[in-house]
């Protein structure tokens, strides 16, 4: 009942959102016209970083042509923004929104300057964000549960949506006399603790009748245990792209276990809640370009390729597997994915992994404020 509820809410609030924001620029446009003094804004040279593909640039660069519009007629007078500073945190395996440059170019004529830190997976971001060192950052279903059992104040923004599951396996080495996946019981399995690779793993088992208990579990970042794996040195281990796509590059890898068919609920940006509750239009707009360089690179994955490989110093030919494999679009935080993740997280407590039952509605916003910070494009989208 109450995941209706909130649905329903949070739609009738946005419309009452969108209809204001017509009114408000109607009225801002009725003011230049009889406004005898000229206002000049500033606008920043933050472009898009300098890249080897001048295609990939060129078609970034159409792709935010209509943001800038956007940015001059919408947002100039921003006064809910209580912040100079957005700090990002990324992973690792790279970050599309980092690298097109679409947020500081959008943010920087509102005076607000974006930072970057990096963190090697979902777990480590998640702890960064408990400790204060960022504000928003994406991670898979798994991290921010066990951040909500170690009492971190955070909340679930938007989501991502999720992938086939292709680009997450669970795998041993070529070599290796282990044929199928039951082979694994009694075997030491290699995989970070607390990211999305901890729910594959423990679905994966359950699928064929063994336990979380039935395997040694070594936890290490993908980034560690990557090498050793490609050495021959790991049995078995569960990681995602783009160490998988670099193995299978090498002929370093034989797949016991996709992830498709176990029922990920996809991936979420967590924000800080006071960061969230106080700067809801910088959220918004920061959604906003968001999922419009993931609508672009999904329609683009060579282009994309093309812009991430010097960042992530992959071959394109790798990059441009590891594009293609994921997604980049968001969905709103409505009733279906707030169903899909408390599903999540009731199966972590089933298996004995949380200490308490959760309650996701402990790490959600309110109707009004999700109708706040969601642009009518992504509600269009569905």
């Amino acid at each position: 009942m109450y995941l209706n509820s909130t649905q329903d809410s949070f739609e009738h609030w946005l419309i009452i959102k969108n209809n204001l924001s017509v009114i408000f620029l109607l009225f801002a446009s009725m003011t230049r016209i009889f406004n005898t003094r000229r206002r000049f804004i500033k606008l920043g040279t933050a472009g898009l970083l300098g890249l080897s593909s001048s295609f990939a640039l060129s078609s970034c660069n159409n792709t935010t042509q209509q943001t800038d519009t956007s940015a001059a007629t919408k947002n100039v007078s921003v006064s809910t923004i209580k912040t100079n500073v957005l700090r990002m945190g990324y992973q690792q395996a790279g970050d599309l929104v980092r690298v097109s440059g679409v947020l500081e170019k959008r943010l920087e004529p509102l005076g607000v300057k974006v930072e970057w830190l990096q963190f090697a997976q979902g777990p480590q971001l998640m702890e960064g964000m408990n400790v204060g060192k960022i504000d928003l950052g994406s991670v898979g279903e798994t991290p921010p549960i066990f951040a909500q059992a170690a009492g971190a104040k955070i909340v679930y923004v938007v989501g991502r949506s999720p992938t086939t599951g292709k680009g997450s396996v669970i795998a041993v080495p070529p070599e290796s006399p282990l044929k199928e996946l039951k082979d694994i019981k009694g075997q030491k399995v290699n995989f970070q603790k607390g990211s999305a690779s901890h729910y594959f793993i423990l679905r994966a088992l359950d699928e064929i009748g063994l336990k979380y208990e039935d395997i040694q579990v070594i936890s290490m970042p993908s980034i560690e245990a990557r090498d050793a794996f490609l050495q021959g040195r790991i049995p078995v281990i569960v990681f995602g792209d783009p160490h998988l796509a670099i193995a299978e590059k090498q002929g370093r890898v034989r797949v016991l276990r996709t992830q498709e068919g176990l029922d990920s609920s996809g991936g979420y940006y967590i924000a800080g809640r006071k960061f969230a509750t106080e700067n809801p239009e910088l959220l918004r707009i920061v959604i906003e370009e968001m999922h419009k360089i993931g609508k672009w690179a999904e329609e683009n994955p060579q282009e994309t390729a093309k812009l991430l490989a010097p960042e992530t110093k992959l071959a394109l030919d790798i990059q441009e597997t590891v594009v293609r494999r994921r997604t980049f679009q968001l969905s709103p935080m409505d009733a279906g994915r707030i169903k899909d993740q408390q599903r999540v997280i009731d199966y972590f407590y089933k298996n004995g992994l949380l200490p308490k039952p959760l309650d996701i509605q402990e790490t959600l916003l309110t109707p009004e404020q999700y109708a706040a910070i969601t642009p009518a494009s992504l509600i269009s989208q569905r």
